[in-house]
C-alpha cells in the first residue's frame, strides 16, 4: 500500500509533466526575480511579474485555468486575471499615479504637451514596421505602444486588442522601463551637442491652486470628448490628480498613493506573469515583440530630443533640448536621466523640473495614443 501510494503520488506530481519548455521559463522566470532583486530593475512590477510566471509554468498547478462547469470553481489567479481582461487594474494605476503626479511644470510650460506627444513618435515607427513584418493592425498596435514607455498603457491596450500577446508585450513594456538609464543617455549624447546640453533654463513661474484644480477638469473634458475610448485611462489619472491638488480628501489621496495602488499592483504583476506560459510564451514572434519594443522605445526618445532641438533653436538657445528625451511616460526616472546628463554637461544645470513638464505630458500623451489606436482598431 505503502509503495502504490508513493506511485500514485509521483504519478500526479507536476514533476511527470515537467518538459524542456517549462525548465527554460521556470529559468527565465529565475532571470527577472535576479534583476528585480539584484539589479533593481523597476522591481515593485518585475518582482510579481517574474513570479506569476514561475507560477504559470509549474505544470498542473491549474492557477490560471477556467472553472469546467458553471458549478466548479477556476484557479485562483484566473479570476483575479478579470481585473486584467476587464481594463480594471491599468485603470486603477492610472488613479494612484494621478494623485502623485505634480502637472505644475506641465501647467507652467504649456508647450511640454508636445515635446510629450513628440515622444510618442516610436509607437508610429514600430506599428508601421510591426505591420509589414506581418503582424495584424490590432497586434501591431499592441506592439507599438510600448513606445509610451507606459506599463499600464499597454496592458489596458493590449488586454483589449490582442490578449494573446500580453505576456511578451508587458514584460518588454517594464524591462525597458527600467533600462531607461542604460537606453536613453547614448541617444541623447548622439543628437544632442554638447553646448545644447549645457544650455541652462530660466526658473519655471509659480503655479495658482486654482490652475491645479481646473487643469484635470479640463483635461478630462477635452480628451474623453475627443477619445470616449481613453476615458477609464485619463478619467482615473485626473481623479486621482484631483484628490491631490484639491487638498479636502488627504485620505482618499493617500489611500491611492499607497494601499490601493500597492495591491492593485501586485494583482496586475502576478496575473501579467502567469499568462506567459511556455506555450505562449516560447515562440518567434516573441523575439519580434522584444526587438520592435526597443525600437519603439529609442524612436520615442529619438522624436522627444529632435523637437527639444528644434525648440532650443526658436527659442534662441533657451530650451535645452535633453528634457524633450523626458517626454516618454516612465514618471519621474526619464525626468531624472535628463537631469543627469544636463549635470554632466554643466554641472550647475538643474533641468528636473523642466524635464517633469514633459514627462508628465508624455503619461497623457500615451493613454491619448492608446485611445487613438483602440478607436481606430478596436
Amino acid at each position: 500500500m505503502f509503495t502504490e501510494a508513493i506511485i500514485k503520488l509521483w504519478g500526479e506530481s507536476g514533476f511527470t509533466a515537467l518538459t524542456w519548455q517549462y525548465l527554460a521559463m521556470i529559468i527565465i522566470a529565475c532571470v527577472l526575480i535576479y534583476m528585480a532583486i539584484v539589479k533593481k530593475f523597476e522591481p515593485l512590477l518585475l518582482l510579481p511579474i517574474a513570479f506569476g510566471v514561475l507560477l504559470a509554468n509549474l505544470p498542473l498547478s491549474g492557477l490560471m485555468e477556467p472553472p469546467a462547469s458553471p458549478d466548479e470553481a477556476g484557479g485562483l489567479l484566473y479570476y483575479l486575471y478579470l481585473g486584467v481582461k476587464k481594463g480594471v487594474y491599468p485603470s486603477l494605476i492610472f488613479l494612484g499615479i494621478g494623485a502623485m503626479t505634480d502637472f505644475g511644470p506641465l501647467i507652467a510650460r504649456p508647450s511640454s504637451l508636445f515635446l510629450g506627444a513628440a515622444a510618442q513618435f516610436g509607437v508610429a515607427v514600430a506599428f508601421v514596421i510591426a505591420v509589414t513584418l506581418g503582424f495584424t493592425p490590432a497586434e501591431a498596435a499592441s506592439i507599438g505602444i510600448i513606445g509610451g514607455a507606459d506599463g499600464p498603457t499597454a496592458i489596458y491596450l493590449t488586454a483589449k486588442l490582442a490578449p494573446h500577446l500580453l505576456p511578451a508585450i508587458a514584460i518588454a513594456a517594464y524591462s525597458y522601463m527600467a533600462l531607461i538609464p542604460l537606453i536613453q543617455p547614448p541617444l541623447m549624447r548622439l543628437l544632442t551637442t554638447k553646448k545644447e546640453r549645457e544650455t541652462k533654463m530660466d526658473q519655471l513661474r509659480p503655479v495658482s491652486k486654482l490652475e491645479k484644480v481646473c487643469f484635470p477638469i479640463l483635461v478630462t473634458v477635452l480628451c474623453v470628448l475627443l477619445l470616449p475610448s481613453v476615458a477609464p485611462l485619463i478619467g482615473m489619472l485626473m481623479l486621482g490628480n484631483l484628490f491631490k491638488e484639491s487638498g479636502v480628501v488627504e485620505r482618499l489621496s493617500s489611500t491611492v498613493q499607497n494601499a490601493m495602488i500597492n495591491i492593485v499592483t501586485i494583482f496586475l504583476g502576478v496575473t501579467v506573469g502567469a499568462t506567459a506560459n511556455a506555450e505562449a510564451f516560447l515562440r518567434p514572434e516573441t523575439i519580434k515583440i522584444i526587438a520592435l519594443g526597443l525600437l519603439a522605445f529609442m524612436f520615442s526618445t529619438v522624436g522627444g530630443l529632435l523637437l527639444g532641438k528644434l525648440f532650443y533653436v526658436l527659442s534662441g538657445g533657451k530650451v535645452n533640448p535633453l528634457i524633450g528625451s523626458a517626454g516618454v511616460s516612465a514618471v519621474p526616472m526619464a525626468a531624472r536621466v535628463s537631469q543627469v546628463e544636463g549635470q554632466k554637461a554643466n554641472p550647475s544645470n538643474f533641468l528636473l523640473m523642466h524635464a517633469m513638464g514633459p514627462n508628465v505630458a508624455g503619461v497623457i500623451g500615451s493613454a491619448v495614443a492608446a485611445g487613438i489606436l483602440l478607436s481606430l482598431f478596436g
